[in-house]
């Protein structure tokens, strides 16, 4: 790749993206060949990584390959999954594996050659500070660059008209627990990093798994699968009522179109806050092969008489925890339905309880006296994926864009990878003022509301062809 021209310290950039997840990714990928924007993206980590410590053997990632960083909205771009296998020469090994949903760590290895291509990426840089310029109209960006060791090496700034920013998620440790993850006697870990821990863990006399999603259900099984008939000494604990498979039919997969984004967002806030609650087996429920998976294994162990020593029991919260002569862990349980509390003993505990959206205050506190907030005190972001700010702001033509911080306002579809390059070309599209990506003005046959009728395209003809002449 040929290296960007060279920016001037104090000339605004275009664009200037701060985090590189797959979504920012995505952004810079679209962003790569608009050679006319001036973008830079930053990002604390020495390298991409994408959930490490959950890239199981076998586990794969919950949407189809084609929801990748670009093809949804460029599927001829350089960047596209397809386009990895080509390089790597394994293009014809994939069609022949004939895979839709790939292997975590296929999808990881895919956006870290990406990562790795694109000269807008810097890592190692570590943003502490956006403020607003008034005098200048333009965002000003401090930053850190960071040694190999992760130490401060020195300090920079940058002005950009506008910032889109991706810090994405961090791993919730229910309160509880949170005094015993610190503690080193005793493993108290969290499944962002599992696979760090793993040996550990197999080696534990007893292990729990806390949570009743697609990551419990993957750990579960691995640990199953590792541990000696009729000595497997395992529970498995989730707050849901039930180990309740993920909704994967076509129609409930619509959920994650721009249709029901757009419909989401035009909602009152109160009947959002509701909807966000009510929906979490669209996206925390558990694949169903995974489901299958388990049972089979657990059945497999049946074959010679006897049960498995696995628990394995939904509708559960945990009250308190504490540890018990610094080796075991103990769990007070209650049981939701039945209204009943128990104690359980344990070496090991695995926290598979989810992700929490980064609090975005202390980056944007330079902000805060421009941020226009609901009535719950949460950003107010418009439809095109922009924090509302003050008029001061805007009107100078400042923007600032967010990804996958933006659940209580677009919804369900929000961590979702298969929105991942809609989502990107709206926002370089708004950014550029034009569309830069055309984007499909209809993507579900559900009507979601009764006004405004969807848009029916009309039917396309086919291009006349020429007839071939005699002797042609």
């Amino acid at each position: 790749m040929t290296n960007p021209p060279r920016h001037e310290p104090d000339t605004p950039r275009d664009l200037v993206g701060i985090g590189i997840g797959p979504f920012n990714l995505s952004l810079a990928a679209l962003t790569h060949p608009l050679a006319e924007l001036d973008t830079v993206f930053y990002d604390q980590r020495p390298t991409f990584a994408w959930h490490p410590g959950l890239l199981i053997d076998g586990a794969t990632i919950q949407v189809p390959f084609l929801a990748d960083l670009v093809t949804l909205a460029d599927p001829a771009s350089p960047w596209t999954f397809l386009n990895y296998l080509k390089a790597r020469d394994r293009l014809f090994p994939f069609y022949f594996a004939e895979r839709f949903h790939i292997q975590r760590a296929e999808y990881d290895a895919y956006c870290r050659w990406v990562a790795e291509n694109l000269p807008a990426l810097h890592f190692g840089h570590q943003v502490d500070a956006v403020r607003f310029n008034p005098e200048r109209d333009v965002f000003e960006v401090d930053f850190t660059r960071l040694d190999t060791d992760g130490q401060a090496d020195s300090l920079g700034r940058t002005y950009t008209r506008n910032i889109v920013l991706g810090i994405g998620t961090e791993p919730h440790i229910p309160e509880p627990l949170k005094p015993l993850v610190d503690a080193p006697a005793v493993p108290v870990i969290h499944a962002a990093d599992y696979t760090d821990h793993r040996d550990t863990l197999l080696a534990a006399e007893h292990v729990t798994v806390i949570g009743s999603g697609q990551s419990g259900a993957e750990i579960f099984l691995d640990l199953l699968r590792h541990r000696p008939a009729g000595r497997e000494q395992l529970h498995w604990l989730g707050r849901t009522e039930a180990f309740a498979p993920m909704e994967y039919s076509k129609l409930g997969l619509e959920h994650f179109t721009p249709d029901y984004t757009r419909y989401f967002h035009a909602l009152a806030e109160p009947v959002r806050d509701r909807l966000v609650t009510s929906q979490w087996q669209l996206h925390k429920g558990i694949d169903t092969d995974t489901i299958a998976a388990i049972h089979d294994e657990l059945y497999r162990r049946t074959l010679h008489g006897g049960w498995p020593d696995a628990v394995l029991t939904p509708g559960v919260r945990i009250r308190t925890a504490g540890r018990v002569a610094t080796t075991k862990i103990e769990l007070h349980l209650e049981h939701i339905q039945q209204n009943t509390r128990s104690r359980l003993t344990t070496d090991a505990v695995i926290l598979a309880t989810g992700y929490r959206e980064r609090p975005l205050d202390r980056l944007l506190a330079g902000l805060d006296p421009y941020m226009r907030r609901d009535s719950r005190e949460r950003p107010r972001i418009d439809e095109h994926f922009r924090l509302v700010l003050d008029p001061t702001v805007t009107a100078s033509g400042c923007h600032l864009y967010v990804q996958n911080a933006e659940h209580h306002t677009h919804g369900v579809g929000t961590p979702d990878l298969g929105l991942a390059a809609w989502r990107s070309a709206t926002i370089l599209n708004s950014l550029t003022g034009q569309e830069t990506y055309p984007l499909p003005r209809r993507t579900a046959f559900t009507t979601f509301g009764l006004e405004p009728q969807p848009h029916i395209p009309p039917t396309r003809q086919p291009r006349p062809l020429t007839p071939l002449l005699d002797g042609r």
